[in-house]
């Protein structure tokens, strides 16, 4: 079940409609929202659910044995730490294991099959797990250093574990900014409501119109199916892919705010204009603020990536990112594109030459978005050498054949406007200070229409979205 189907219109009807019979009491609410979760993620194969029940389950009694014998603390936070780890190397990353061992020992000549001996329930990536096991290790992690307690509810628990809006792909909600929320509830306003449909139409716009648009065009280059193969086709591609993945990723958690808002409930932006930037370390407090600040504070900080010396912040920023791409896909795809962000990051932090070398902010927010845009070749492709051989051509400029552009003109006039929208026009996503009615706003009022209107008219051919894979 997605955001952009007609199952999940219906079930937000129906969801939305029950919502003011169940929230007023604690276990009613608590038991609607895992109810619902639950209905929503075993809609793509209910076997799933047990994964992520026995998971929650193993936190959740973990989190209170952490408090109740500080004594033992470690071990089960280990215990934590290794079953939730155990459960995404089984069912996301067992066919990477294998596939780097048998590519290791065929260095020496020997052959393996290991790949064939794994079960098929394990090749089957539930979706979502990246995202709920992050949540559920962070619920661990903070009671261990004292900045959470443990709630004694079991539905208290599983309905921040499950929520709907953002289980599958994100943000990623830690327990200690959300807990809390779900012990009350309260009746958005007119504001937050009105707030709420903005950013789930610009959300759905981005998905729908941007993303889906793109995808034909990105999708024949790296499958093979065009007969363009000049530089000037692959950076439109590569730069098409950064804002499809952008628009698809961003319009998912606009979405996932929106229906929280509409609930009463708050989620923390997720983007922040990450194209906007002017360095590659500002591109990541822009980009996936979620994921970042996670791999911030359980990873890079824990690891003396803080504090004073240039090799204990080096030592952490390799490991974080390589975790994080590690996170992102099990395919040696992903750990090039994570040693490209270290590679970068590392000039950036020793030459400091965003600040030295280069002051203009236009040559600054040039430069990175071109590094960013690199990376993302690996990310995309399906396999290094693919990666490589289109990394060759981009700085390869041997023929200036535009006619791809008049092919894919109804496709590439979608990333002209995702282009405008990043860099000319900054949406309001939301505002609680504001005192006067966003309706009230004819420019707001103008850019919701449009964003409808363009949906019904414009929209692409319906795309899982792409972070479901991670």
């Amino acid at each position: 079940m997605v955001f952009n189907s007609i199952e999940f219109l219906l079930f937000a009807i129906l969801f939305f409609l029950l919502w003011p019979v169940f929230r007023k009491k604690d276990h009613s609410r608590w038991f609607f929202i895992t109810a619902a979760s639950f209905l929503f993620y075993g809609w793509w194969d209910w076997r799933f659910l047990f994964l992520i029940i026995g998971s929650g389950l193993i936190d959740f009694v973990l989190g209170y044995f952490i408090t109740q014998k500080p004594q033992s603390k470690k071990t089960f936070l280990f215990l934590s730490v290794f079953g939730n780890l155990l459960s995404l190397s089984v069912f996301k990353y067992s066919h990477f294991f294998a596939q780097v061992i048998e590519d290791f020992i065929s260095i020496f000549n020997f052959d393996i099959d290991l790949i064939a001996k794994i079960p098929d329930f394990a090749l089957i990536t539930p979706v979502g797990i990246s995202f709920y096991t992050f949540q559920s290790l962070s619920y661990t992690v903070d009671i261990y250093r004292g900045r959470l307690k443990p709630t004694k509810n079991l539905l208290h628990f599983f309905s921040y574990l499950s929520m709907f809006p953002q289980l599958v792909a994100g943000p990623i909600v830690r327990a200690k900014d959300f807990l809390y929320q779900l012990k009350s509830y309260r009746i958005p306003t007119e504001i937050e409501k009105w707030n709420a449909m903005k950013l789930i139409c610009f959300g759905l716009f981005q998905k729908m119109v941007i993303a889906d648009n793109l995808s034909f065009f990105i999708d024949s280059a790296y499958e093979g199916k065009s007969s363009y193969d000049n530089a000037i086709y692959w950076w439109t591609v590569s730069i098409a892919f950064a804002f499809q993945i952008y628009s698809d990723f961003s319009g998912y958690s606009l979405i996932a705010r929106g229906l929280a808002k509409l609930m009463g409930y708050h989620f923390k932006a997720n983007f922040n204009h990450p194209y906007l930037a002017k360095s590659l370390k500002e591109f990541w407090s822009k980009w996936h603020i979620s994921l970042s600040t996670w791999f911030r504070d359980y990873v890079y900080i824990p690891m003396g990536g803080s504090r004073n010396g240039m090799k204990n912040a080096l030592i952490a920023l390799t490991t974080t990112m390589l975790l994080s791409g590690i996170w992102h896909g099990a395919n040696y795809t992903f750990i090039v594109w994570a040693l490209i962000h270290i590679l970068f990051l590392t000039l950036e932090r020793l030459t400091k030459w965003n600040k030295k070398w280069i002051t203009n902010p236009t040559i600054l927010l040039f430069l990175t978005f071109i590094q960013v845009t690199i990376a993302w070749v690996y990310f995309r492709s399906d396999n290094i050498s693919q990666a490589n051989s289109i990394i060759m051509k981009l700085f390869r400029f041997d023929s200036f054949d535009l006619r791809f552009f008049n092919a894919y003109f109804d496709n590439l006039i979608f990333l002209f406007l995702a282009i405008i929208i990043e860099f000319f026009i900054k949406l309001k996503q939301s505002n609680y200070t504001i005192k006067k009615l966003y309706y009230q706003n004819n420019l707001d009022v103008i850019s919701v229409t449009l964003a409808i209107l363009a949906i019904l008219l414009f929209r692409g051919a319906g795309q899982q979205f792409i972070y479901f894979q991670f």
